[in-house]
């Protein structure tokens, strides 16, 4: 039986980067956004360690505010919510739409797991052009623990009606890996931009550049192009 193969959203499938043109109008500085972000992590590990648990958007809010503070800026209201509409509308990688496309040519079931709300997630993929490609699009709400608990990815399993084992889990963040193994998942690391693996961690299963790389690996004999996949697209319009 092929592996059911569940996907992390953020930078790993949609490119978070397409934020830095805000934070730098905004902050000064596109790294303002990396700070943003690695606030956002932190407050949900925060979150799952107290047991004070509230969702992704609420943390994202909070967490933009105090890197606004570290800046000394006073974030208007407009300026948050031109950074909060941005993040449902970020693109996908270039190589996710011919990777996913290889791989459910290739029969393999294809779903998505976010710290995001449910509502975030499923508006983002859709704005993205690949919320088609996902039988399912699980948040970890319905668990009240944020990734890389082991929670979220037994449900995801559970949900999908497999053994944890047979849940290859895709991200682009060590500390998601990390998680997912621990829970019994296998894994694919994929090398996004400033990505690395911890060296003294389990080593993830697959180690890709990208999902197109990975659907290479998975599903060899059924290579589908860019170019090719571009063409089917601009005839269906």
């Amino acid at each position: 039986m092929k592996a059911v193969i569940v996907f992390d959203v953020i930078e790993t499938l949609l490119d978070l980067r397409a934020l830095d043109p805000k934070f730098e109008a905004i902050f000064g500085t596109a790294e303002a956004r990396k700070e943003w972000f690695q606030q956002l992590l932190q407050s949900a590990l925060v979150a799952n360690s107290t047991g004070a648990y509230r969702d992704f958007t609420s943390l994202g809010s909070a967490a933009l505010r105090m890197t606004a503070e570290r800046h000394g800026i006073a974030l208007s209201d407009a300026q948050k919510k031109e950074i909060e509409d941005t993040v449902r509308k970020l693109p996908a990688h270039p190589d996710v739409i011919p990777g996913l496309e290889r791989l459910r040519r290739s029969g393999f079931r294809l779903a998505t797991l976010t710290n995001s709300t449910q509502q975030t997630a499923k508006s983002q993929l859709e704005s993205a052009n690949i919320a088609e490609y996902f039988e399912k699009i699980f948040s970890v709400d319905s668990v009240r623990r944020y990734k890389p608990s082991p929670e979220p990815y037994r449900m995801a399993a559970s949900e999908l009606g497999v053994e944890i084992g047979d849940l290859l889990f895709v991200a682009a963040h060590a500390w998601d890996i990390a998680g997912a193994s621990a829970a019994g998942c296998r894994t694919a690391f994929v090398k996004r931009p400033d990505k690395v693996l911890d060296p003294d961690a389990p080593k993830p299963d697959y180690e890709v550049k990208d999902i197109e790389e990975l659907s290479s690996k998975l599903a060899p004999e059924s290579a589908v192009s860019r170019k090719s996949l571009q063409a089917e697209q601009q005839e269906a319009r």
